[in-house]
């Protein structure tokens, strides 16, 4: 294994509530525990629900933003920009969208097919996919001040849009929900993952929030069901896992390589039952994909990965094999109130 390793000796939201109280002069918030597969119900989003295929043209009720680049990369317009900046969207929908009035300045002013290249300047664009999935599981705010918002994110549910998800993802869900336009993710977790997720309330203190994720003053723990076929007795056991990830040549995934370790994380076994176990999985740094790769640097991959150690063929979700890692817990000395947070989650992975 690369790097180095040492060695000492289904979730799905229904009730899910937050409790505060205080324990040891910290502010703690507690995620009841679900009790099974909750589908999402009705609910008053402004977006068409399921319907008989199980997608609807997704329409983004919010914009996404892109500065223009200092240094022109050899464009006249905006539209030529747009156009080369998004190969994988078709020329004529750029076209489409700029006659309908679907892109602005970031003072409202429409962008023309006309209007000339201005760097630095914001674009807003309205994503819009043909036909969006549709996610049947229900997201939960478990706590919301006047600066924070603490959510729970099931299992399928994107964080913020991208690809085939525009309205289906759970900061469009929260600004529809809670009214906040302003609200905005932290963090990002992969789609297959479930827990929580701390959004920005108020844009005027959000930088002081980031700030902890930079200089890495989020403390996460995770929770996750591994296959450990041969294994003998874990529970107790614990691995400092330091090593360096970097993109695979395979599309969507990464990879560990030689070099100076970029990535590190403390893995330990709280159960073991047979052809599995349970790990508590303490991420010191944030690469993409770092749990999951080191697991399976260990040599328990978790259940139902479809992208190591092998990547699976693509297929439609399958919503009774979810990715079986939990972010269980997010602890932070709030940087506005300056009062320790810990915000936690009593669900448990499917054993």
């Amino acid at each position: 294994m690369r790097g180095f390793c040492n060695f000492q000796p289904s979730i799905w939201g229904t009730n899910l509530t937050h409790l505060l109280g205080h324990l040891a002069g910290l502010e703690q918030f507690d995620l009841q525990k679900p009790s099974a597969l909750a589908t999402r119900p009705e609910t008053n989003h402004s977006y068409p629900f399921v319907s008989d295929a199980g997608n609807t043209m997704g329409i983004s009720k919010y914009p996404s933003k892109l500065s223009l680049p200092q240094i022109n990369p050899g464009v006249v317009t905006v539209l030529e920009y747009l156009i080369a900046k998004f190969p994988d969207i078709e020329p004529k929908l750029w076209h489409q969208r700029v006659a309908a009035g679907k892109v602005h300045w970031h003072d409202g002013t429409l962008v023309s097919a006309t209007s000339a290249y201005q760097a630095q300047q914001r674009v807003y664009y309205y994503r819009e996919v043909e036909n969006e999935p549709l996610i049947p599981f229900e997201e939960k705010v478990l706590f919301q001040d006047e600066h924070i918002l603490v959510a729970y994110k099931p299992h399928f549910l994107p964080v913020t849009p991208g690809g085939i998800y525009v309205n289906e993802c759970l900061q469009h869900r929260l600004r529809d929900k809670t009214g906040l336009d302003d609200l905005q993710a932290l963090h990002r977790l992969d789609r297959a993952t479930a827990g929580l997720v701390l959004f920005s309330v108020k844009p005027d203190t959000r930088q002081q929030y980031h700030r902890l994720f930079k200089t890495q003053q989020i403390h996460k723990t995770y929770h996750a069901i591994a296959k450990v076929a041969g294994a003998e007795n874990l529970v107790g056991q614990e691995w400092q896992i330091k090593n360096r990830i970097a993109p695979s040549p395979i599309r969507f995934r990464m990879q560990i390589v030689d070099g100076e370790a970029n990535s590190s994380s403390v893995i330990r076994c709280l159960e073991h039952y047979e052809e599995k176990a349970l790990f508590e999985l303490k991420p010191i740094t944030g690469k993409t994909h770092q749990l999951r790769l080191h697991m399976q640097s260990l040599g328990f991959p978790i259940l139902h990965d479809n992208y190591y150690p092998l990547l699976q063929p693509k297929s439609v979700d399958d919503y009774a094999r979810p990715l079986q890692l939990l972010a269980k817990e997010l602890r932070f000395i709030d940087p506005v109130s300056q009062r320790p947070r810990v915000f936690s989650s009593d669900a448990e992975l499917k054993k």
